[in-house]
């Protein structure tokens, strides 16, 4: 179990280092990296390429995020990296403000993460509602799907931008241009990695499919189809000037801002920081949610505890190293998470060495991974797509959800698709707390009794005096409840003399209850009535603090109604 540090940082680590490393444990962790680095390799390149980026930024993400949050975060078997998620959020800025707006959000989103996590609020992520999360996830696998199109069918659209309807529109303009070579390459692949898992289970499934269709692109070619590949779309600067295709052999780069030169890296200017920021607070919001909720779900599956503040603490660290590194935002992972602890990983250790492995892959194998096609990536991406949709859970939301849960879900996932995914988060978890405001309005009652209608349940073995009214109050009194709770104060009737107010089963009251309260107390005072407030001694206390002097001295106080009805006859 991990316990609590002073500083939130690389706690999974030194909680599995404690327990001692062996040769078997470092046996497992190996074999676990390796298995993982295969899932992950292709997929690296295909979210980089879906947010309008050369592959190797993908890449750079996977080995440096990979290697330091595992090693600085709060969780045993996370695999942290380039994920889907980003796919909406990050495509627009880099198509308004480019790699060097992308990075400064990174690096910003970094800190910001960092904060989240010093300032120990990793907890707080649990709190965001099952219908958004699933609304908003769903919503995106549409997004991405639609997106891969482009490369699985061929289309060849320059730039698919726009909103959501926009593109869809495009891409059925298209489709009379649909190049069946690279289709067929897709459909051939996608076949595969759907399949491939229950014939030859210990090879992942994305590296078959992404194989299988490269072998398809080859044959393709010698018949002399054109076929889009890595090494044809994409060229890098080599160190002599000269151009290279495909994926650059090198290790990344780290940079140090306005030092070494790069306009890509120069220092951001105030206006820049100031267009980014809430783009980096978006990235750096839905970071923390799906590093947490990934974490959680690997608790689940390993049998162990994760601890959220350090993982946002070494998330954010990621994130600054990866934008340094001319990487994409990173977080949990959670597939790659779940393939780590399927394949016996045992310590964070296992996330590292899946990185070096992807490392050592550019570092040697580069040249091949040139041959892969377009559209074998897009298959792995409508692939991801489909499995992130979750569906199988959409639907059986909304056949055995309450009716508020199902509207959250449709307003987030519809939000999401049309519009962008921070509307659609924002619109789910105000739509949300909302309907929890209207359920706990629901759950707080108002009752009367006096001589002629003494049926409450308190009440019941008293006799009440004819001039004497009870107002019940049964439920949390806050700005969501007051209108309904106080709905019944014209019921007074003229010969009233006392009116006891039992506040016995008010477990809460915000200020704007307060304010009800003290409104109601001066009134009933004023028509020269006497009150008996009967409740708990914090809940009176806080009503007394909000009376002035003059109302206090005429008021009397119980801590029960029992007592409170004494209070008549003495």
């Amino acid at each position: 179990m991990i316990t609590k540090t002073i500083f939130p940082i690389a706690a999974a680590l030194r909680e599995s280092l404690r327990k001692g490393y062996t040769l078997e444990t470092f046996r497992h962790d190996a074999i676990a990296g390796l298995i993982v680095s295969l899932v992950a390799l292709p997929l690296a390149m295909a979210l980089a390429i879906a947010v309008g980026l050369p592959p190797q930024h993908g890449l750079y993400t996977a080995i440096v995020a990979g290697i330091i949050v595992p090693l600085l975060g709060g969780s045993i078997a996370q695999v942290s990296g380039p994920t889907a998620a980003f796919v909406v959020i990050v495509a627009p800025i880099v198509s308004e403000h480019g790699l060097r707006g992308l990075i400064i959000t990174t690096i910003m989103a970094g800190f910001i993460l960092i904060a989240l996590g010093m300032a120990r609020l990793g907890r707080y992520i649990n709190y965001v509602p099952y219908p958004v999360t699933t609304g908003f996830t769903s919503g995106i696998a549409v997004v991405i799907g639609t997106l891969a199109l482009n490369d699985f069918l061929g289309l060849h659209i320059e730039k698919l931008q726009g909103e959501y309807i926009h593109k869809v529109t495009l891409i059925a303009e298209h489709l009379p241009t649909l190049y069946w070579p690279e289709a067929l390459v897709g459909m051939v692949a996608l076949l595969v990695m759907s399949t491939s898992a229950k014939i030859i289970p210990k090879i992942p499934s994305p590296i078959v499919g992404i194989a299988a269709g490269t072998l398809l692109a080859h044959f393709l070619e010698g018949a002399d189809f054109k076929i889009a590949t890595i090494g044809n779309r994409f060229s890098f600067t080599l160190p002599d000037g000269s151009m290279g295709q495909g994926i650059p052999p090198f290790a990344p780069v780290f940079h140090i801002p306005g030092l070494d030169g790069s306009a890509l890296f120069a220092l951001p200017t105030f206006a820049e920081l100031q267009m980014l920021f809430v783009p980096a607070l978006v990235i750096a919001a839905l970071g923390a949610l799906e590093s947490l909720l990934s974490a959680a779900v690997a608790d689940g599956m390993a049998s162990t505890k994760h601890h959220p503040n350090a993982e946002l603490v070494g998330v954010g660290i990621g994130n600054i190293l990866s934008g340094l590194a001319a990487g994409i935002p990173a977080t949990g992972a959670i597939a790659r998470t779940a393939t780590n602890i399927h394949s016996g990983a045992k310590t964070p250790l296992a996330s590292s060495f899946h990185a070096l492995l992807i490392l050592g892959y550019v570092l040697l194998l580069a040249p091949f991974m040139s041959y892969i096609p377009m559209a074998s990536l897009a298959a792995l991406l409508i692939t991801v797509a489909y499995r992130m949709s979750h569906w199988r859970q959409f639907k059986r939301t909304i056949e055995i959800a309450p009716r508020s849960d199902t509207i959250v879900l449709l307003a987030c996932f519809g939000f999401t698709v049309f519009i962008d995914m921070v509307a659609g988060v924002t619109v789910g978890v105000v739509l949300a707390c909302f309907l929890l405001i209207q359920r706990m309005a629901n759950l707080t009652q108002s009752e009367i009794s006096h001589a002629s209608t003494g049926h409450h349940r308190k009440i019941r073995h008293l006799n009440l005096p004819d001039d004497v009214m009870v107002y019940h109050i049964n439920g949390s009194l806050f700005f969501g409840t007051v209108e309904k709770a106080l709905d019944r104060t014209g019921f007074i009737q003229p010969h009233i003399r006392t009116l006891i107010i039992d506040m016995e089963d008010v477990p809460l009251i915000d200020m704007t209850g307060l304010v009800a309260m003290k409104t109601l107390i001066l009134d009933v005072q004023k028509q020269q009535r006497n009150i008996i407030l009967c409740g708990s001694r914090e809940v009176v206390q806080k009503i007394l603090q909000k009376l002035p002097v003059h109302a206090v001295t005429g008021l009397q106080t119980a801590e029960s109604l029992e007592q409170g009805i004494t209070l008549i006859r003495t």
